[in-house]
């Protein structure tokens, strides 16, 4: 069972202005509401990964994610208790977190329950007695002050499991719209696990909510709400549009709709009161309560608004529009995520949610809405960018260029489609090289390696090796600017070196990597990264290979990938041996972070050593299917695009200064009662980092990972330093000490 105090994690978080030094951020969308619910002066909006939060009194927003107090991401539906005020956030696992006082516990036992079959949780309802939690399978009653399963009830014929949709209390009768039929039982009765007790009291099926209104029993189905008059539903209310929920707010229902989408009140003779449409706003509702005169409202495409007055306020917080499944890199200070994907038969998914650009702290959301052709671009699965200008690539509608405002389509007389389409101009893998040339990787094309020089003309080149549907992608030049192509569908890993001349081809030359020519541990592969010293490691589905010559690629001897031995307990093996390694990024300490399906690694330079290791469970990493990884090196942020979203975690490397008399401390001064890493960095690199007091006294000394230092705020006997004032000392490669930095620390 897990406690967390809620007030604590916002204060953390709100405190700093950046992320502390060993500690996570989220980058979920939060445009996709699906319910809302108020508690005291908050109002709660649930998403499909997080909560939003508004601070009525303070008029301020915040998050509540798995990184900051959430048990998962993956959110079925959020509930309110009405008595205990309690809210519940059901998550797709069947896990359950309940926020009350500023506290956040965890009821697990669904989730853990040993049950084949449908655990999803369709809807939870309490009493004054009971919280009745709807399944797939029948009912859970928990006992909310004790956070304990009181019952479970089977209540399908001969107790089999059913899917429940709803449960409501009327009229001292527990009544539940299931699969066979709405069923009812006595309240209070001793026999409710017994199926037998649950009677048939109609045969409807596709009741999707219950509820009761001014003493009335009421069925949500389709279009129509029904009136139960004791022996038949009856019509209550009707309109044209589907019906997404009913929710009960004094003596009004609050109805929202889809289709034409709208917010419509009812009274309690069932009659419309009012009708609220604003074709810019209220898009897909999805609940709508009523707060202090103000309607408040979670839709599922742009997220959470209060409407008062017929004046519109959009409450939902900066963030990516939806989940980056396609590339990630960072570049310019600013991190660029693409949103599209291709399935395991390299076959687009027809994502059309654009790409996202994160810098100062906000997001930018490139898509249909302001880059019309955005709408004929699929699969944003590439990108690159310089300062003037930035490329990205779909899987299907061809290349995006921006520059200075401007947009333009690359397909026709540029790119060619793959063969045996029509107009599949798909676009891989993207690279930029030190004279501004886009290299391309057209999948699928007869000419399937492009590149748009700096004047706008584009060369094409044949790829004079067998390759399975000519697939290439990913793209990654080395320090002798070669080309090197990772070539999927167990096509190997291809270096291309153009000779003197990009437009000449007649001193071309290629190599194909595999298992039989180069020595790669299988001819799956899957990504590739140039560390700082100018070795590739190659990301395959069966761990990792090193290219550590490639000037000689092209010599008599050639250049074979060495497949690294390392020790793991009593037992030597390759590196990531039987893993899939999906992606490989390089920090400031030439330290390599390596996403897999089964959550990321952080190793050491060498590979020699884990540092890190991190999946949804120990961590707040959201997904163990870490699909990107990108990293800010300048202040050591390190982000990884999960099938479930972007999270973000301020690590301890960063790259090294150039200039060795300005570091910078964070936080500066160290607050009470800080218990994190104190952060010093722009140092020169690898430095010797001393902390002395202003009476020269050594309180501390550690090693810089690349330009960063890292100090817990204690002294060689790991006793917390008094406050004060205390030097920070860095020696350089050449073993020159100079002071750089000054802390303040307050105790």
């Amino acid at each position: 069972m897990k406690y967390t105090l809620l007030f604590c994690c916002f204060f953390y978080h709100q405190f700093f202005a950046q992320t502390p030094i060993g500690q996570w951020q989220e980058h979920l969308p939060y445009n996709n509401g699906i319910n809302i619910a108020a508690q005291n002066n908050t109002i709660y909006a649930a998403t499909t990964q997080a909560l939003m939060l508004y601070d009525t009194d303070e008029s301020t927003t915040s998050k509540l994610s798995k990184t900051n107090g959430l048990s998962e991401t993956g959110i079925q539906l959020m509930a309110k208790n009405e008595f205990s005020q309690a809210i519940y956030v059901a998550y797709n696992s069947s896990n359950i977190d309940i926020i009350n006082n500023n506290i956040i516990k965890n009821y697990n036992d669904i989730k853990l329950k040993p049950i084949i079959g449908d655990k999803n949780i369709y809807q939870i309802y309490a009493t004054t007695a009971n919280v009745y939690i709807c399944t797939g399978f029948g009912i859970v009653v928990l006992d909310e002050t004790n956070l304990q399963t009181k019952a479970t009830y089977y209540i399908g014929n001969n107790a089999a499991q059913i899917k429940v949709n709803a449960i409501v209390q009327y009229n001292n009768q527990l009544i539940a719209a299931t699969t066979e039929g709405i069923k009812q039982a006595p309240a209070n009765s001793t026999q409710l696990a017994n199926f037998a007790t649950w009677q048939l009291l109609s045969a409807d099926l596709d009741v999707q909510q219950l509820l009761v209104f001014n003493n009335q029993l009421l069925a949500v189905k389709n279009n129509t709400l029904l009136t139960w008059n004791g022996t038949n539903w009856m019509p209550f209310f009707t309109t044209t549009n589907t019906i997404t929920n009913a929710t009960v707010v004094g003596a009004q229902l609050n109805i929202t709709t889809v289709n034409n989408s709208s917010v419509m009140v009812v009274n309690t003779n069932g009659a419309l009161t009012q009708t609220i449409t604003n074709n810019n706003y209220i898009q897909f509702p999805k609940q709508a309560i009523q707060v202090n005169g103000s309607y408040w409202v979670a839709d599922s495409l742009v997220g959470f608004y209060q409407i008062e007055n017929n004046n519109f306020f959009v409450a939902t917080p900066n963030a990516p529009s939806s989940i980056a499944l396609g590339q990630m890199v960072f570049a310019n200070n600013k991190l660029y995520a693409t949103s599209g994907a291709v399935n395991t038969n390299w076959q687009g998914v027809n994502n059309k949610q654009g790409f996202y650009v994160y810098e100062n702290n906000t997001w930018t959301n490139y898509n249909k809405q302001n880059i019309a052709a955005l709408d004929s671009l699929p699969d944003l699965v590439a990108v690159a960018a310089t300062p003037n200008q930035t490329v990205v690539g779909s899987f299907g509608g061809g290349l995006l260029q921006l520059n200075n405002g401007s947009s333009n389509v690359l397909k026709q007389n540029k790119l060619e489609p793959a063969i045996n389409t029509n107009n599949n101009y798909q676009v891989s893998g993207l690279a930029l090289d030190d004279a501004q040339h886009v290299w391309i990787s057209n999948y699928g094309a007869p000419n399937a390696l492009k590149v748009l020089l700096a004047n706008s003309t584009m060369q094409s080149f044949a790829i004079p090796i067998a390759l399975t549907e000519n697939a290439i992608a990913q793209i990654v030049i080395d320090d002798a600017n070669q080309k090197w192509i990772v070539a999927p569908k167990g096509n190997g890993l291809i270096c291309y070196n153009h000779g003197s001349s990009i437009t000449a081809t007649n001193d071309d030359r290629w190599k194909l990597y595999t298992t039989n020519n180069g020595n790669l541990p299988t001819n799956n592969v899957n990504c590739i990264a140039k560390d700082k010293d100018g070795i590739l490691w190659v990301g395959t589905n069966n761990g990792i290979a090193l290219i550590q010559c490639v000037s000689e690629v092209f010599t008599a001897n050639g250049c074979k990938a060495v497949l690294p031995i390392v020790q793991n307990d009593q037992f030597a093996g390759y590196l990531f041996q039987n893993e899939i390694i999906q992606t490989i990024a390089v920090d400031g300490a030439n330290r390599k972070w390596i996403g897999t399906k089964n959550g990321v690694w952080l190793i050491s330079a060498g590979g020699e050593k884990i540092i890190y290791r991190f999946n949804e469970t120990n961590s707040e990493l959201l997904s163990n299917d870490v699909r990107q990884i990108a990293i800010d090196a300048k202040l050591g942020i390190v982000y990884f695009g999960t099938t479930k979203g972007i999270c973000a975690f301020r690590s301890t490397a960063t790259e090294a200064s150039e200039n060795e008399t300005k570091a910078k401390v964070f936080p500066n001064p160290v607050p009470p009662n800080f218990d994190g890493l104190i952060g010093i960095s722009s140092l020169p690199n690898n430095a010797i980092v001393k902390i002395v007091d202003v009476n020269g006294r050594l309180i501390y000394q550690t090693k810089a990972n690349g330009g960063q230092a890292v100090w817990d705020g204690k002294n060689y006997k790991g006793i917390k330093a008094h406050s004060g004032v205390y030097l920070v000392l860095a020696t350089n490669e050449e073993n020159n000490e100079k002071q750089v930095a000054k802390i303040v620390l307050i105790n």
